[in-house]
């Protein structure tokens, strides 16, 4: 049994291996997508290619694809939110994969179909 500990939670979210920090990507789905595909569960995994919308922060209410899952720090980077650096360059900017909402979910690979249960 892990400790009730805020200290020990702590440690242990910080050095917590790869296949356990996958859990920490969750994000909720929305009702519709849910009702969609069949899906019983509230929240599931974030992917590249899902639609997703951004609940907090300042770049509340934007949407877009996925376009890249950090699972080391938990952070989403959606295509459109972007900052300029000082050379120009675009980079887009990490969201924390709880802070977002899931409007779309992609399908395309059989595995994941696999995993929520989904029937195409």
């Amino acid at each position: 049994m892990q400790s009730s500990k805020p200290r020990k939670q702590r440690l242990f979210r910080f050095n917590a291996p790869m296949h356990v920090r996958q859990s920490y990507a969750h994000a909720h789905v929305a009702k519709e997508a849910a009702e969609k595909l069949g899906i019983k569960r509230r929240s599931i995994q974030v992917r590249r290619g899902d639609t997703v919308k951004v609940m907090t922060g300042s770049n509340k209410g934007k949407s877009g694809k996925v376009n890249r899952v950090d699972l080391r720090r938990s952070a989403v980077y959606i295509e459109g939110i972007s900052r300029k650096t000082a050379k120009g360059k675009e980079l887009l900017l990490p969201i924390k994969a709880s802070n977002v909402y899931i409007t779309a979910i992609d399908t395309g690979d059989k595995l994941r179909r696999e995993k929520l249960g989904v029937k195409q």
